[in-house]
């Protein structure tokens, strides 16, 4: 066939085929996901933003309120106490989990599964309800300090000023760096390690130039969490009567000067400028560095035993640790069953009034908070797993941005987002004449967005464990695109949405920085908020420790649930 012959043949394919359809429904699902985003994230943060820089009373752009913060005492030394107790508390966390991960994964010893996962308990429990049984432990007055000055007549300031919220903060925070780092050295190839010890580096030198250096992107991972966590953390301040840091300031501010005081804004400006520079800081440190390994976990140098001696301190050590980061749990079960607990080692009394106190009174607490945190685990799972499928499965445009977006609020504090619906929803009016950031149902929404980028994180791991060729075969027999996902793709990712779910659902059951923010009235208040108000006075201490106890069994329960459906489905998927 000549050259003109075969270009006519294929001018008249080309003509011939039929056009290419256009898919509707995924540029619908794609735009609705851009509004959504715009109106209940983007549109607030901007709004935040952009106020900072707005002269007082006018839309002039200025520069002066930055210019005023930093002239300001109070806020300078906010900044200051925020940044230094953020660092300590990376600082403890560290002296909490790098021994327990260190032990448990790289020597013989009993109990390890166990000691892990008590050490994850401090995070099912909202920091602000520690803060009180910490108080009670190790204040002034507390346990510990009645004891040393009765035995050996003096007292240590463990919850004084500062120290009272940095050691709150890391004892509730460390998990964040113990499960990286466990992931980490769990996955280092150990003929390394081998060849160190039979180079003659074993102890402390091993440790200082083996194995911590090839485990530090999760160590670094896990540092970051818990830095941006204290640095946006506003509840446990407050409790702790600590007001000089830059959280409780912004809420001061907002709270007392009202929302059109630009002050408040530019400090959630440097709030976020914060939390985005110790992300981009914690990339930073490990970048251009190689620690891939041809040989993941399992295999080469077996776990190591210890002697007697060696086994007798290591004990100790964890011992001590988890005596530490549990004695919060252990002091709030006490000050719910306790009758008078004032100046004594132990309660006075025990009793189950606390309780009754609750179901009776404020059972409209427990209910809302069920109902908002269910909003928060469906919005998170929803718009993660379509957020997912978009970036992992098609062409769409704007694919990328969405994940980006939906990323985000992980760098946003909570009151930051909180303000940004004030500003934005404040001035609309609802029929019977209340605001719309009053309306109950915002709550949910914004602990939602709070929560979607563990979500989506969830069930894009769910996704990448689907083959695209399931898809393709239920294609190829000329099953739809929509039931395809519905039928096929959606089951065979439950494990990630339920985790996403399980995740947005605990960690929303106890946000408290937005939600001091937007609930206007004890009526519409879930369960966090209510544990701040009964905390605030000391007759309020007893229920509200009821409260506290109540929120962990809820976030208990829940990552329960979802551990025995998630080996169920495994154990069935492997029959």
């Amino acid at each position: 066939m000549s050259s003109v012959a075969k270009a006519d043949v294929i001018s008249v394919s080309v003509e011939s085929a039929p056009p290419a359809r256009t898919n509707w429904s995924l540029h619908a699902v794609t735009a609705f996901l851009f509004l959504f985003l715009a109106v209940f994230f983007l549109v607030p943060l901007l709004s935040v933003i952009t106020t900072a820089f707005m002269q007082k009373g006018t839309n002039t752009f200025t520069l002066v309120n930055f210019y005023d913060f930093f002239q300001n005492d109070l806020f300078r030394r906010s900044l200051w106490n925020s940044i230094y107790a953020s660092f300590m508390a990376v600082v403890w966390a560290s002296a909490f989990a790098i021994p327990l991960a260190y032990i448990t994964t790289r020597f013989e010893f009993k109990g390890a599964v166990l000691i892990q996962t008590l050490g994850v308990l401090p995070l099912i429990m909202p920091p602000f309800a520690g803060a009180i049984a910490m108080q009670l432990l190790f204040g002034r007055t507390g346990t510990v300090n009645l004891l040393l000055d009765d035995w050996f007549g003096f007292t240590l300031p463990f919850m004084e000023g500062l120290n009272g919220v940095i050691l709150v903060q890391s004892v509730h925070y460390f998990p964040f760096i113990l499960l990286n780092l466990v992931a980490s050295l769990r996955n280092i190839d150990r003929s390394m390690e081998e060849a160190a010890q039979n180079l003659g580096c074993r102890g402390l030198r091993l440790f200082r130039r083996i194995i911590f250096p090839l485990a530090m992107p999760g160590y670094i991972a896990g540092a970051a969490l818990v830095f941006i966590k204290v640095f946006d953390d506003l509840a446990t301040p407050l409790l702790l009567n600590v007001q000089d840091m830059l959280a409780p300031q912004a809420y001061l501010r907002i709270t007392s000067m009202g929302i059109a005081d630009p002050m408040g804004y530019v400090i959630s400006v440097v709030l976020i400028a914060f939390s985005v520079f110790s992300l981009w800081a914690s990339t930073l440190v490990t970048k251009g560095k190689d620690y891939s390994t041809v040989q993941r976990g399992g295999g080469g140098l077996s776990k190591r035993r210890m002697n007697k001696v060696d086994t007798i301190v290591a004990y100790g050590i964890i011992f001590a640790i988890l005596a530490i980061v549990l004695a919060p749990h252990v002091g709030l079960l006490l000050l719910s069953f306790a009758t008078v607990w004032s100046f004594a080692p132990l309660p006075d009394g025990y009793t189950l009034s606390h309780y009754k106190v609750i179901f009776d009174e404020s059972s409209q607490l427990v209910t809302n908070t069920l109902l908002y945190a269910t909003i928060a685990g469906v919005i998170g799972v929803s718009l993660g797993t379509a957020i997912a499928y978009l970036s992992q499965r098609t062409k769409a445009i704007g694919r990328h941005a969405l994940d980006y977006i939906a990323t985000a609020p992980l760098a946003v504090p909570g009151v930051v987002l909180g303000i940004g619906y004030l500003r934005t929803f404040y001035d609309i009016q609802l029929p019977d004449g209340t605001s719309l950031a009053a309306f109950w149902i915002m709550l949910g929404i914004a602990l939602g967005i709070r929560r979607l980028p563990y979500a989506m994180r969830a069930c894009s791991a769910g996704l990448q464990q689907v083959s695209v060729s399931l898809e393709e075969a239920a294609e190829n027999v000329g099953v739809a695109k929509p039931k395809t996902i519905r039928r096929i793709v959606v089951p065979l990712m439950a494990g990630g949405i339920v985790a996403g779910f399980v995740t947005s659902f605990a960690t929303a059951a106890v946000e408290l920085s937005a939600t001091m923010m937007l609930v206007q009235s004890t009526d519409n208040a879930p369960l966090s908020y209510g544990l701040y108000v009964f905390m605030q006075s000391p007759a309020g201490r007893g229920p509200g420790a009821a409260l506290g106890v109540i929120a962990v069994i809820i976030v208990g329960v829940c990552a329960y649930l979802s551990h025995v459906y998630l080996e169920r489905r495994n154990s069935s998927q492997s029959h």
